[in-house]
C-alpha cells in the first residue's frame, strides 16, 4: 500500500505540474457515476491544449514485482498517431485465443503443452498459430526451444492499459451484437413474405410474464396498445432486478435488456420458421425505442433505450408499494412496416387465458 500511496503522490505532483503549466485545466463541475465530468468549454480561450492522461501502477509475476513511474501523454499525441500502425497492434490482438493466451502467461510462465490443457484449444497447430502472430509483434517471448513462454517486461503495463481501457468499453461488444441481429431479423423472426410480424415481440414479452406467474409471482398482466405503434405490457411480478452483477458495474436489468449472448437471463420465445430464440435483448434490439420500468423494494425505476443502446442509467423516478415491471416497445418501423392488430391481440389473450387460467389478462387500447 505504501508504494501505491507513493505514486499516487507522484501523479498528484505530475497533475499539479500540468495545471501549473496550462497543459491541463481543472473543470470543478459534478463526476457522474462513471467518473467522467463534461462541462461546456464556454471558458477556453483558444490557447488550452486538449488535455492529457495520467497514469502508473505496479504487477507482480511470482516473485517479481514491476513498478510504473507516474507517465504523462497528451491527448494531441494519441490523437495523432499514425493509425495504420496503430490498428496493426489492435488487430494482432483482437482475437480472443490471442488476449487468453496472453493474460495466462502474465499469471505464470506455460510451456505449449500447458497453454493447449489450460485454454482448452483442440491441436497445437492452433495453439502456435496465435504464438507465432504475437511473437513477431514482440509481445511473446520463449526462455528457450520447447522452453515456457512469457510476456516480455517491457509489453506488461501497455497491455493492462489496454485490458483496462477495454473494460471500460465492453458494453460496446453487446451494441455490436444489436447490430447483428437488426441484420439478420430472419434469424429471430422467421420468414415474412409482407414484412416482419411485431405481434412476435409482444408474445415474447409475454413468455416472461407468463414465466414469472408460473414460479408463483405474477397474478395479472395489463396490455397497452397505443397510438404511435408502441406497446407496454405491465406485470405485478418481483420486478427485475437493478443491482449491478457480481464483478461488474452493470445493472442486472441492463445486462437483460442488452446482452443478446445471454438469452438465459429471460424467457426466449420461438417465432414460427425462427432459428434462435427472441430474449428481452431481441425485443430491444428490433426496437425503434424501448423503455423499462421496475417496481422493486418500495422503489420505482426507468430506463431508456434506442435501437438497444441506453439514452440514460437506471433512474430512480418515485415511490410505491407495488411491485412489476413495465416495458414500452415501439418496434422498429423500417423491420415492421405494419402496426399492433387488436383482433391478432385478443385471441391472442384469450389463448393464454384458456392455457393458463390463474393469471389475469387485461388490454386497454388509445389508438385513436
Amino acid at each position: 500500500m505504501e508504494q501505491v500511496s507513493t505514486a499516487v503522490q507522484k501523479l498528484e505532483r505530475l497533475l499539479e505540474e500540468g495545471l501549473a503549466s496550462g497543459k491541463v485545466r481543472r473543470f470543478d463541475v459534478p463526476v457522474t457515476a462513471d467518473g467522467i465530468n463534461v462541462s461546456n468549454d464556454e471558458d477556453n480561450e483558444g490557447g488550452a491544449e486538449e488535455g492529457g492522461l495520467f497514469y502508473a501502477g505496479s504487477y507482480r509475476f511470482g516473485e517479481r514485482t514491476y513498478r510504473w513511474t507516474p507517465q504523462e501523454r497528451q491527448v494531441r499525441q494519441l490523437l495523432e498517431l499514425d493509425g495504420e500502425k496503430a490498428a496493426k497492434v489492435i488487430a494482432a490482438l483482437g482475437h480472443k485465443q490471442r488476449l487468453d493466451l496472453l493474460r495466462a502467461v502474465m499469471m505464470q510462465p506455460l510451456t505449449g503443452a500447458e497453454l493447449v490443457e489450460k485454454l482448452g484449444m483442440g491441436t497445437t497447430g492452433q495453439l502456435y498459430h496465435h504464438i507465432k502472430a504475437l511473437q513477431g509483434a514482440g509481445l511473446l517471448v520463449q526462455e528457450e526451444r520447447g522452453g515456457r513462454y512469457s510476456l516480455p517486461d517491457r509489453r506488461a503495463l501497455p497491455l493492462l492499459l489496454l485490458l483496462a481501457a477495454a473494460a471500460d468499453l465492453l458494453e460496446t461488444s453487446n451494441y455490436l451484437d444489436m447490430t447483428e441481429v437488426r441484420s439478420n431479423a430472419g434469424v429471430y423472426l422467421g420468414s415474412a413474405a409482407n414484412g416482419n410480424d411485431p405481434h412476435l415481440l409482444l408474445w415474447a414479452l409475454l413468455e416472461n410474464a407468463i414465466l414469472e406467474h408460473r414460479a408463483g409471482f405474477c397474478r395479472g398482466v395489463t396490455i397497452f396498445v397505443h397510438g404511435d405503434r408502441s406497446v407496454t405490457i405491465s406485470d405485478d411480478g418481483r420486478g427485475i432486478p437493478v443491482k449491478a452483477l457480481a464483478h461488474t458495474e452493470v445493472p442486472k436489468v441492463q445486462s437483460v435488456m442488452t446482452e443478446i449472448q445471454r438469452p438465459e437471463l429471460s424467457a426466449p420465445f420461438y417465432a414460427p420458421g425462427g432459428e434462435k430464440g427472441i430474449s428481452v435483448a431481441v425485443i430491444n434490439a428490433l426496437s425503434q425505442k424501448l423503455s423499462v420500468e421496475i417496481r422493486r423494494e418500495e422503489t420505482v425505476y426507468r430506463q431508456d433505450y434506442r435501437h438497444g443502446i441506453p439514452q440514460s442509467g437506471v433512474m430512480k423516478i418515485g415511490k410505491t408499494k407495488e411491485t412489476g415491471t413495465s416495458v414500452t416497445v415501439e418496434p422498429d418501423a423500417e423491420l415492421f412496416p405494419t402496426g399492433f392488430d387488436i383482433a391478432v391481440i385478443e385471441q391472442r389473450i384469450a389463448e393464454i387465458a384458456a392455457a393458463t387460467p390463474g393469471l389475469q389478462l387485461l388490454l386497454h387500447t388509445n389508438q385513436g
